[in-house]
């Protein structure tokens, strides 16, 4: 997170062991997976493990995509009542090193560069920025950012390589609920369970099986919060000229440091 006493400054998501989404970034209160490399639990269904697999198979394979997302965050108050947060988010992605999120929300607006060498976060509201040299590919900038810049992108685990090893790592059980229908397109709806939360899946029923909405709840936290992406304007052709990963400061802009991940929760 980014090192600024203020509250409208960038904000990151706690991190907690389980099923994670999407997201893409800094989307807040959404699980961490631990390390891929898990088998498929008996309790999970073959049709929705294939269902899945299918899903994370091609999307992995993309050698580029782009993607809006409509966010809606649950916080829950100490007296029980749960309140929403909306926010709208651009995703573009270019194999294997280039990756832009905009997003734009009640709670925080920011952007996310990252070109192959560094990481940048723009909050363009207090036009302040913080970059951070970054690995070399996106699935390792995006655990590299989530453990030590505690940063979570948008969609960040639909749109990784190896997105079904991480989806499904602390899953015990997941079955087909049937069809549904996402934004008037007809898809699978699955359903899983973990030790830590619950999340869902919809996946389009199509030769192009992109998710279409993602839902978790968290079970660990009282009054069980909800963070539910819907997935808008997939596209394999998005804009992929080098400006949209390369950072430039906007006028004025001050550059400030991230906060490490030690210190994310002491007082500024």
């Amino acid at each position: 997170m980014l090192n600024q006493p203020t509250s409208a400054g960038l904000a990151s998501r706690p991190r907690r062991k389980g099923a994670t989404a999407c997201a893409l970034a800094i989307l807040a209160a959404v699980a961490l997976l631990p390390a891929a490399g898990h088998a498929q639990s008996a309790g999970v269904s073959e049709d929705a493990a294939l269902l899945l697999k299918r899903m994370t198979d091609y999307v992995g394979q993309l050698p580029q995509l782009g993607m809006d997302t409509t966010n809606t965050l649950e916080v829950v108050l100490t007296s029980g009542q749960k309140l929403q947060f909306a926010s709208d988010s651009r995703v573009v992605v270019q194999r294997p090193d280039r990756m832009r999120a905009d997003r734009v929300g009640d709670v925080i607006s920011q952007s996310l560069f990252y070109d192959g060498r560094t990481v940048t976060l723009l909050d363009p509201v207090n036009n302040v920025y913080a970059t951070s040299p970054a690995p070399a590919t996106i699935d390792k900038m995006l655990d590299f950012a989530r453990d030590s810049l505690d940063l979570i992108a948008p969609a960040g685990d639909l749109i990784t390589t190896d997105a079904y090893q991480r989806l499904m790592a602390d899953s015990n059980s997941g079955f087909v609920v049937g069809k549904s229908f996402i934004g008037g397109v007809r898809c699978d709806h699955l359903a899983f369970r973990g030790d830590d939360v619950d999340w869902q899946v919809w996946i389009e029923d199509d030769s192009t099986p992109v998710p279409r909405k993602f839902v978790i709840t968290t079970l660990d936290v009282a009054g069980a919060p909800q963070f539910a992406v819907v997935v808008n304007n997939w596209t394999t052709s998005p804009d992929v000229s080098a400006g949209q990963f390369q950072f430039t400061p906007p006028a004025g802009a001050r550059r400030i440091d991230f906060v490490p991940v030690s210190n994310s929760g002491a007082t500024p």
